[in-house]
């Protein structure tokens, strides 16, 4: 059967800041360092680990240093046919309107 798993904004949120940290000091990199290497400022990187606030812009640096950055092309996947219609449909919901 399926699995579904429940969880709000907030444990999304927090779920991510302690995967970066883990990451973080897997890569043996304190804080400082990594804010360094990712030219986001400690303030924001020390913000995030404690609770989640930071800016995409920061965060797609911060990937990028501890090379997750391939893990944002799997944030908004093209969702897979569920019957007919959506292949048939899928055409004209694509097209694009030109002026």
């Amino acid at each position: 059967m399926f699995a579904f798993k429940m969880s709000s904004p907030v444990e999304v949120i927090r779920g991510l800041s302690e995967r970066m940290k883990r990451r973080r000091i897997q890569h043996g990199l304190t804080q400082r360092e990594l804010a360094t290497r990712s030219n986001v400022s400690y303030g924001s990187l020390r913000l995030f680990e404690e609770s989640g606030k930071i800016s995409l812009e920061s965060l797609v640096k911060i990937a990028f240093v501890l090379e997750a950055e391939a893990e944002f092309d799997h944030l908004f996947p093209s969702r897979p046919p569920q019957n007919i219609d959506d292949v048939v449909d899928r055409p004209l919901k694509q097209r694009v309107r030109r002026r």
